[in-house]
């Protein structure tokens, strides 16, 4: 087999699944230190590639009324020249560019109907939840030659803090109630929508315990359409409701100064424990969403799951069961008291 000299990975989703597919870039050229590394991501994920050493070059993916751009897409690809193309996130359009670009190694997913566009498959079904997601992708550099087991630390993600967000950061601390000589504690209470979240009720009791037990930084952190569910947990005036104010870029610098965050399984958890964050998760036991897919790759992590009973789950069995609520928020806050140990 021939050595790869200029790789293409294609990974257009959410941002905990690009997280989850950085050390891709890293192993490969820990193999293969003279091989060009490109990634192919979305505009509102290329923050997370900023000034990572492993990668050469960022494309981001071309749309037209959010839809890919077949034209535009497949110029961009064609023209600098792919030896090998790692399509971690497939589709029929994206396959059939990665094709039509002539690229000679085309890695994919051998299960789809259109998967007869990848000329090296992959036969691993991700849907069951047996391996965690990172696992997978790195399985994929298998076809070129690569076997490398991951494990909690032996991978690195390489998340830059970019200058300006970090300036941007410090600025709104400076300007708020945040005291630097306490620990702080990222609240993350929305998600994508990928999983079934522990309930909002659940969140602000936490809050409420946390804010009258310890003596740390809390600060709330979320979307713009998630300012108002913010403030409706935030039930103390010394909890700093954040949500709204940044950017990705400047929410990797805000983590980064964190000491502990808590989330459902969504972006920022996989953001922080990249960075080496203590990172407390609520996860249900569905097999497709479970931590053992999807939970954070570090060793410095707590999952809270449902205490009920139950088996064989589906998203309709959490609803009506209303599964998450069985967490309870004391414990939470306990865990959080061990951990930052104050």
């Amino acid at each position: 087999m021939n050595k790869p000299a200029n790789i293409l990975i294609v990974r257009t989703d959410k941002i905990g699944d690009v997280v989850l597919t950085l050390p891709v870039a890293s192993i490969i050229k820990g193999f293969y230190p003279e091989c060009r590394v490109t990634f192919m991501v979305q505009e509102y994920t290329r923050q997370l590639l900023a000034g990572n050493p492993s990668i050469d070059e960022i494309i981001v993916l071309h749309k037209k009324n959010g839809k890919i751009d077949y034209s535009k897409n497949l110029a961009e690809i064609k023209k600098r020249k792919f030896d090998t193309a790692i399509t971690v996130f497939p589709s029929f359009k994206l396959a059939r560019i990665l094709f039509a670009a002539g690229i000679n190694t085309r890695i994919g997913t051998g299960y789809r109907w259109y998967s007869f566009l990848f000329n090296k498959k992959v036969f691993e079904h991700r849907k069951y939840g047996t391996n965690h997601e990172l696992v997978h992708n790195v399985n994929l550099l298998n076809k070129i030659g690569i076997e490398y087991t991951p494990e909690f630390g032996n991978v690195q993600f390489n998340i830059q803090i970019q200058s300006k967000a970090y300036n941007k950061v410090e600025q709104i601390l400076n300007n708020s109630d945040y005291d630097p000589g306490k620990k702080t504690v990222i609240i993350h209470p929305g998600s994508g929508g990928s999983a079934v979240d522990l309930p909002i009720d659940r969140f602000r009791e936490l809050v409420k315990i946390l804010a009258q037990r310890l003596s740390v930084n809390i600060i709330l952190t979320g979307l713009e359409q998630e300012k108002e569910i913010c403030s409706y947990i935030a039930s103390n005036k010394n909890v700093l409701n954040f949500a709204g104010l940044f950017n990705l870029s400047e929410m990797v610098a805000l983590t980064n100064r964190c000491n502990l965050l808590v989330a459902n399984s969504t972006g920022p958890i996989h953001i922080a424990a990249a960075l080496d964050k203590w990172v407390i998760g609520f996860y249900p036991k569905i097999a497709a969403c479970s931590p053992v897919r999807w939970g954070p790759f570090t060793k410095k992590r707590v999952i809270f799951s449902p205490t009920l009973g139950c088996s064989n789950c589906s998203r309709i069995q959490c609803a009506e069961l209303n599964c998450m609520n069985s967490i309870e928020a004391n414990d939470v806050a306990l865990k959080i008291e061990e951990i930052l140990k104050v």
